[in-house]
């Protein structure tokens, strides 16, 4: 395929489909031939699972200190399997949100006739949420900025938006109560926006107070953290692509400057801040080069590109998980 025949204008200021010149999509398909598992039944495989695990996570979670702390979960589902309907608000939130991420991910990068996968849920550990999230595999080549500006964005303005809907709802079905609830194994962080819909929805609360958060709530703050992890602007994290597609090379530097606050954060308080930083220091710190990094954006993408800046401030919570 020649990727160097591409319109001198911007396709989307053209009104046309922004595709290589010349090149039918059956062609770029058939360089990239996947078989039936890969395309169809491993992304439906691990959806299916990753619903049982997160109904299995959210029926369980607001009772893990009636079982054994190791054995509990399974012990939970061996005892009282008719109460995994009890998640299911929980794991319909959660879903919609990962779902909706990953979802416009791929409509984005078929948009731009970017070859990639359906999106993989994995399955996670019912004592957590029940999943670690979801991807999609890019199979092609991301030539220009635009592209990558639009690809990486695309995901966490699309679940920020379900996320937020299902925060304002959650927290208005949620409670004050004084003091902390016995039963929780953990407290979940702050953030500015969280603040917000807090003081949006009770108003100042008493000493002493904490909100025991509905279900709908909790994968409303989860699915928040997930954008927020995915706009550090590290290496191919969904940060990191917007970062290089606005700054170019410099955003090596600024990942080089995130990484020893995230480090400061782990020791002072969330030690998770350590394992993201490592994971994501082994992935590559700086992004990849592409072929066309000079490419314009355009104004429009570039304060979008500043709103997503906020939006990650607003986002990001220090101290996201206390555990008891």
């Amino acid at each position: 395929m020649d990727r160097d025949r591409w319109p001198a204008d911007d396709p989307l200021d053209q009104g046309i489909d922004p595709s290589f010149v010349g090149e039918p999509m059956e062609e770029e398909d058939d360089e990239y031939v996947e078989s039936t598992f890969s395309r169809y039944v491993l992304p439906i495989g691990l959806f299916a699972l990753t619903i049982f695990t997160t109904l299995w996570a959210g029926a369980y979670q607001d009772q893990p200190n009636l079982f054994h702390p190791l054995r509990g979960a399974w012990e939970f589902l061996v005892e009282r399997p008719e109460d995994l309907v009890k998640g299911i608000p929980f794991a319909a939130t959660l879903l919609l949100i990962l779902g909706t991420h990953e979802l416009a991910h791929f409509l984005c990068s078929r948009w731009h006739r970017v070859p990639a996968s359906l999106p993989l849920f994995i399955p996670g550990l019912p004592v957590l949420v029940g999943t670690f999230g979801a991807i999609i595999r890019v199979r092609g080549q991301i030539v220009e900025r635009k592209a990558l500006f639009d690809i990486g964005i695309s995901g966490p303005l699309a679940g920020f938006a379900v996320a937020l809907v299902a925060l304002a709802a959650g927290l208005s079905w949620s409670q004050v109560e004084i003091g902390v609830s016995p039963t929780s194994p953990f407290l979940v962080g702050r953030s500015l926006l969280i603040d917000w819909g807090v003081s949006w929805v009770f108003g100042e609360l008493p000493r002493g107070a904490s909100i025991n958060l509905h279900p709908v709530a909790e994968a409303a703050w989860f699915g928040l953290f997930v954008t927020c992890l995915n706009l550090i602007p590290i290496g191919q994290l969904d940060g990191g692509h917007v970062a290089y597609a606005l700054w170019g090379k410099s955003q090596r530097t600024i990942a080089l400057g995130v990484i020893p606050i995230l480090l400061v954060l782990g020791y002072f308080g969330w030690q998770g801040w350590w394992l993201w930083a490592l994971l994501s220091s082994l992935l590559g710190v700086g992004h990849p080069p592409i072929p066309s990094p000079r490419s314009p954006l355009g104004p429009v993408r570039i304060w979008l590109g500043w709103i997503t800046v906020v939006l990650f401030v607003l986002i990001f919570p220090p101290f996201p998980i206390v555990t008891r």
